[in-house]
């Protein structure tokens, strides 16, 4: 038994006007359909990541502040230099770094003396 229902909407993906034979439809045609569940699945996903990486961001900086030897990584993050800027650093002789086997690594109060002087 086919309904005779004519209800105009408006689509709730693309925004088009069309009629609707029933009174649940949101969207113009399967395409929109398709559209819209992929946005919502792509969204759900954004979502999830979302605070993780917040989480780690904040979980690196408080370990940063903790630590007496910093890697080069650490200590660019610390400084918001660059990994070259710091290497022409140590090389000019105004950081001091030792190397452990192929790590190089800063002792936190040679940055500190940066900002003393």
């Amino acid at each position: 038994m086919s309904s005779n229902i004519r209800v105009p909407k408006i689509c709730q993906h693309c925004g088009t006007e069309f009629i609707a034979k029933t009174t649940v439809t949101q969207f113009c045609g399967d395409g929109c359909a398709k559209r819209a569940y992929k946005k919502r699945n792509r969204d759900a996903k954004v979502q999830e990541i979302a605070p993780v990486v917040i989480q780690k961001h904040n979980f690196n900086q408080q370990q940063v502040a903790e630590k007496d030897f910093l890697s080069i990584e650490e200590t660019c993050k610390l400084l918001g230099a660059s990994r070259m800027t710091l290497y022409r650093q140590i090389k000019k002789g105004t950081i001091r770094a030792g190397k452990i086997g192929r790590r190089t690594i800063i002792k936190r109060t040679e940055i500190d003396k940066l900002f003393q002087a």
